[in-house]
């Protein structure tokens, strides 16, 4: 049995770490509210921002970089990771 997973309460939910995993560039051009950019490929590198968190929800532009960062975190051994799939998905979802 898979546990069903609210990610609008995730998101809002106070303490909630939202990464945007993008470019820079993309990230400039606009995000959801509260969002920090951590590039995929920085994502090793930033380990400590991730540790004791809550929850953490990534996204990007279609929801691929954002599920490679979920498999990298989770190979960190992070867990408490969610892909929220694209940050116009994230933004919507905000209260």
């Amino acid at each position: 049995m898979t546990e069903t997973v609210n990610l609008k309460e995730i998101i809002n939910q106070e303490g909630t770490l939202l990464v945007d995993v993008r470019s820079p560039y993309e990230f400039m051009e606009g995000s959801a509210r509260n969002a920090i950019n951590i590039p995929v490929d920085q994502i090793p590198y930033h380990l400590s921002e991730f540790q004791n968190r809550k929850n953490i929800v990534v996204f990007c532009r279609s929801g691929n970089r954002s599920e490679m960062a979920k498999q990298i975190l989770n190979s960190y051994g992070i867990k408490n990771v969610y892909n929220a799939g694209t940050w116009q998905d994230v933004l919507r979802n905000q209260y």
